[in-house]
């Protein structure tokens, strides 16, 4: 498969997913704040975001002998937190509001169909889903662009589902992942963006993340890495329901929205190609770049030899304009002037090509002190 497509890497490059997962607790009004309040936050660091929520079919993913059941943590929390179809459309609605891009998670092929109802761009595979290969295939018969978290997959999981999504042209990015909720700074193996680039040179790789500890190593050493989509769940502090140590509130997203807005400015963000090199570093350089000055009276005629330089001439700083430094090397150049000792050699003071194009001619001029 060739470099990935400029199409493929516009939608997922720099691309934040706020994971609002099943905070809502049920209730739409409460999902409505959590997007709202982390909407402004988006719009305030102008940043590109979704807002991703869970779609479960309830009624069929549980089974029946188990409904009802407080046994089960994960059987009880889908059942406390499920929505009707038209309170998840009046949350893809205000998402749009909001000016994030609505994403969900389907954990079932009927969720997959909400999916496609409500126009997601982009569908996520969770970690726990990445053997569920009759989900992914439904996944895919969408053609929709996918992303996919690689908490616990193995490395065949992993190659295989990028083969699978490449053999069917549907645009794919992975994201680190592991499922640790929350995670400690040193369960995080941020080291796993290297292998993932390495191995999929041609898909955007992310990262999804449960740290709680701060709002900022993670972002910086993730985006010098290169990853170039990000995830964390989100929740707000509002009627004194429990927010979760892996959830951001949304000052942290501001946070971690300005350590990327950091780590771009430091990085700069040309990998593929030699950096500009800016006037201010060129005039900085330039002022410790050594000059030529003659060691003894040169006549006009002197012919400038390699073999020669080091008996009639010194280097040393500073630089003057017009003069000639050690980046020029002089070899068959005459004198047109008498040069004395000590005196710095110029411009004006030779022929050959450095007097003789007007643009070199000026570069010298201009330049030292």
């Amino acid at each position: 498969m060739g470099a990935i497509s400029q199409k493929n890497k516009d939608l997922f490059e720099n691309l934040f997913v706020l994971e609002l997962a099943n905070n809502h607790w049920g209730r739409l009004e409460r999902g409505l704040k959590i997007i709202r309040d982390h909407g402004s936050v988006v719009r305030f660091n102008n940043v590109k975001a979704a807002i991703k929520l869970q779609f479960r079919d309830v009624d069929a993913f549980i089974h029946p002998d188990f409904k009802g059941t407080s046994e089960q943590r994960y059987i009880k929390k889908t059942e406390d937190t499920k929505l009707t179809r038209d309170e998840f459309a009046r949350m893809v609605e205000e998402i749009k509001q909001v000016s994030c891009i609505p994403m969900a998670t389907p954990f079932d092929e009927a969720s997959v169909d909400l999916c496609v109802e409500f126009d997601m761009p982009i569908i996520k595979i969770a970690s726990s889903d990445m053997n569920d290969w009759v989900l992914i295939e439904k996944i895919a018969s969408t053609r929709r662009p996918v992303i996919a978290s690689t908490g616990g997959a193995s490395e065949k999981d992993l190659d295989d589902l990028v083969r699978f999504f490449e053999k069917r042209d549907i645009p794919l990015s992975i994201n680190h992942c592991v499922s640790l909720y929350p995670s400690e700074d040193g369960e995080l193996e941020l080291d796993q963006i290297d292998y993932l680039k390495k191995r999929y040179p041609n898909l955007v790789v992310g990262l999804s993340t449960h740290e709680y500890h701060d709002w900022h190593s993670s972002m910086l050493i993730s985006y010098g890495k290169g990853a170039r989509t990000w995830e964390r769940h989100i929740d707000i502090d509002y009627e004194g329901v429990p927010v979760s140590s892996y959830c951001s509130l949304p000052h942290q997203c501001d946070a971690w929205f300005k350590a990327f807005q950091k780590s771009r400015e430091m990085c700069g963000g040309r990998s593929q190609s030699r950096r500009v090199i800016s006037k201010k570093e060129t005039q900085y350089l330039d002022a410790l770049v050594r000059g030529v000055y003659a060691k003894r009276n040169l006549e006009p005629g002197y012919v400038f030899s390699k073999d020669d330089f080091e008996k009639d001439f010194y280097l040393a700083i500073p630089l003057r304009k017009g003069q000639l430094s050690c980046r020029e090397i002089m070899n068959g150049e005459q004198l047109t002037t008498e040069l004395k000792a000590d005196e710095a050699l110029t411009i004006n003071h030779i022929d050959g090509p450095y007097s003789e194009s007007q643009a070199l001619k000026e570069l010298i001029l201009n330049r030292g002190i």
